[in-house]
Formats: C-alpha cells, sequence, structure tokens
C-alpha cells in the first residue's frame, strides 16, 4: 500500500502536522485525513526503498501495555481508529508507534482490524491475530481483548518468574568462573616461585593445582577461542530443523529443570488453547495455532499428529492422550471432563493455574536449594585450591630438610 506524507492543519486550533499515512490512492489519503479533522495542505507519495520492511519485533511488554490499554478503550465505547490514534501519541517506543500507525491508516482505508494487524507479523503472531479477527466476527472485540490482555499478562508474569529464579545462579557462576581463573593464573605462579626456591618435591595435589595453572597461562587463549567456537557451534545446531527438535526432545528430560521447562510449555498450551477455543475459534484452527505457539518442536509435531486424528472424529483429550510422555493423565482427564461438560476452555484455564502454581512452587524450592549449594560449591572450590597451596607451608620443615 503507498505511502504519503502530508502537511496539514487541525480545523479547531489551526495546528500545523506533518507526518505520513497510507492509503490505496491520494484521494484516499485526503478524505481520512479529513475525517481526522485535517485540512490538508500538501500531500505527496512516498518512494518506498527497496530491501526495507515494515514494521519490528515489539517486546513483549509493551504488547501487554497496548493489549489492555486497547481493551480498555474500545469496552469503554471509544472508536477503534480514535483507540489507535490515542495509542500511537503516548507510546514511547517508536517501533511500537510506527506499527500502530500503520494499522490506524489500514483501518481507517477499509481493512479490517485482524487484517492490519496480520500485516505486522513480527508484532503480533497468529495467536493474538486469531483471536482478534474471532472477536470482529462475533462482535465481541472489547471481551477478546480483555482476555488476549489477560493472556499477554500472564506468559509475561511467568516469563519473569523463570528469568528472576535464573538471574542469581547465573551470575554467581559467572563470578565464580572468573575468580577461579583469576587464582589459577596470577595468584598461583607466585606460590609457585616461592616454593621453587625450596628445591623439594611438592604435595601431590599442590602440584597437580600448579600444573593446571601452567595451562591456562600458556593456552588461555586458546581455550577461551575453543570455548566460544563450540557455545557457537551448539547455538547454530540448536537453530536447525533437527538441532531444535534434539534439544527440544532433551531439555523436558533434564533433572529439576526439565521438569520446569515442561510445565512451561503445558502451561502455555492450556492457556492459549483455553483463551482461543474461549474465543470461537474453529478447533483444527485452534490446534494450528496452538502448535506454533507452545515453543517445543516435540510438542508441536504430537499436537499436528493430535489434530489429524480430531480432523478423523476423535476427541481433543483422546488424541493428545495418545502422546503420555508430553501430556500428563491429570491434563487430558481435566480435558475429558470439560468435554464431557460443555467447558473444555474453563477445565483448560484451571490446568494453567495449577501449572503456574506447581511452577511458582518448584522456583521457589530451587531458588532456596540453589543458594545453599553454590556456597557448597564455591568452597570447596575456592577453598580447595587454596588448601592445595597452603599444603607445603603445614609441611615447610619437611621440605626445607627435604631441599637441604
Amino acid at each position: 500500500m503507498p505511502t504519503f506524507a502530508y502537511t496539514a492543519r487541525e480545523t479547531g486550533s489551526g495546528k500545523e502536522i506533518r507526518n505520513s499515512i497510507e492509503a490505496l490512492s491520494e484521494q484516499a489519503a485526503i478524505a481520512s485525513l479529513l475525517n481526522r479533522n485535517l485540512l490538508v495542505v500538501e500531500i505527496q507519495e512516498k518512494l518506498a526503498k527497496r530491501g526495507q520492511s515494515k514494521g519490528g519485533k515489539i517486546q513483549l511488554a509493551d504488547l501487554v501495555v497496548f493489549t489492555r490499554q486497547l481493551a480498555t478503550m474500545v469496552d469503554a465505547g471509544i472508536p477503534i481508529v480514535q483507540t489507535l490514534q490515542a495509542l500511537s501519541e503516548q507510546t514511547p517506543n517508536k517501533v511500537m508507534r510506527d506499527t500502530i500507525r500503520d494499522i490506524c491508516s489500514r483501518v481507517e482505508s477499509g481493512e479490517s482490524f485482524s487484517d492490519s494487524l496480520q500485516k505486522h507479523p513480527k508484532a503480533f503472531n497468529r495467536l493474538y491475530v486469531a483471536m482478534v479477527g474471532a472477536g470482529e466476527k462475533g462482535g465481541l472485540l472489547a471481551e477478546i481483548m480483555a482476555r488476549l490482555a489477560t493472556y499477554l499478562e500472564n506468559t509475561e508474569r511467568l516469563r519473569k518468574k523463570v528469568k528472576t529464579a535464573l538471574m542469581y545462579p547465573t551470575v554467581v557462576t559467572v563470578v565464580a568462573i572468573t575468580i577461579t581463573i583469576f587464582l589459577l593464573v596470577k595468584v598461583i605462579p607466585t606460590f609457585k616461585e616461592v616454593y621453587s626456591g625450596f628445591g623439594a618435591k611438592l604435595p601431590a595435589p599442590t602440584e597437580f593445582l600448579i600444573g593446571i595453572s601452567e595451562l591456562l597461562q600458556h593456552y588461555l587463549l586458546v581455550f577461551l577461542v575453543a570455548g566460544g567456537l563450540l557455545i557457537w557451534a551448539w547455538l547454530h545446531f540448536i537453530k536447525t530443523p533437527k538441532g531444535r527438535e534434539f534439544w527440544d526432545g532433551q531439555r523436558i528430560k533434564l533433572p529439576i529443570f526439565g521438569s520446569i521447562a515442561h510445565k512451561i510449555c503445558l502451561a502455555r498450551f492450556t492457556r492459549t488453547l483455553s483463551s482461543l477455543v474461549r474465543s470461537g475459534v474453529p478447533i483444527l484452527e485452534v490446534l494450528q495455532i496452538v502448535s506454533q505457539t507452545v515453543g517445543n518442536v516435540v510438542m508441536e509435531k504430537a499436537i499436528k499428529t493430535a489434530g489429524s486424528d480430531i480432523e478423523r472424529g476423535e476427541g481433543i483429550s483422546a488424541a493428545l492422550a495418545k502422546h503420555p510422555h508430553l501430556f500428563p493423565t491429570m491434563v487430558t482427564r481435566m480435558m475429558s471432563a470439560g468435554e464431557q461438560t460443555g467447558n473444555i476452555d474453563t477445565m483448560l484455564e484451571r490446568v494453567a493455574k495449577f501449572l503456574d502454581e506447581e511452577i511458582d512452587t518448584t522456583l521457589s524450592g530451587l531458588m532456596s536449594l540453589i543458594e545453599p549449594l553454590l556456597i557448597v560449591v564455591l568452597g570447596v572450590v575456592i577453598g580447595g585450591m587454596v588448601v592445595c597451596m597452603f599444603l607445603p607451608i603445614f609441611n615447610l620443615a619437611n621440605i626445607v630438610n627435604g631441599g637441604h
């Protein structure tokens, strides 16, 4: 769609405004501006640069605020165009502001709100577009937007909890590794020079530690480069289809952390499924969308397989129960109860809340366990190095006599 740069004046205040608008034609752009009570002084089509993609990725926190504000204003009866104009003016994020303005221009030109959102896949995923589309068709846009805002808020809250839980052990581990390398490269060589003057055989632990120190002094750069290359190769591998499938299959089997990762995927699956079913999206389309938003390739394939079974006439719970290693009995039984009572969306929401509580409990227990565990590990590593270097001092008399 062409973009037009314009200069206009507000009919009431006479204030001059310079901006751009997307429209099917120059006449459509002028008509759209007149609807905003703007008198066009000058308008000209902008030539788009090749290779430039419109829009960009929006942070989840910004998307949560936008969705909640949009839901509130639409529920208050404010027209969608005025709502989008107000939100574009008050958002501090430039990418978000440009995206909202583009959506507003498209809606003014006659496109539906969901179709306009679909033009920005980096900002609004299929789940978002599908729920908005269902709200438009059913005349329940305000209610659907409120549900979508709640869903995004829960997702953001869960993400923050996981990040907070991982922050402490990550920082402590990095600091511990840095201190250990510093001791091995800078401090231990000083002790080595002192002990070499004795001319006696040092205790085995001390010699072993000095050997590691000499190895790091000579090959530290090689180790760092090799470690960096290994990390790069691993990250590149898990971005490939086979690598991602391998990693997604293994990470939910890891001790402790695998259980958390699995529950996070299940909570995302049940909450997304509940929101889409409650919004009136067709079940096969629901499963297609959910499979792409669950965040695990192995579960994505299982959901698509279940979709094929459902298309042949099976129930959702029965189709998912064929994958017990991915969908626990508790989840499928709750879904089965929901199917029988006609309240599957409510049951799924309860499962999502239960999983959230389990994740909170596991993370809290993990944090209380990790802190003393890290202290023990640091004490063993740093304390072990100190003991190894001071062993010759404890046996100083024998070492000096042996040297003489």
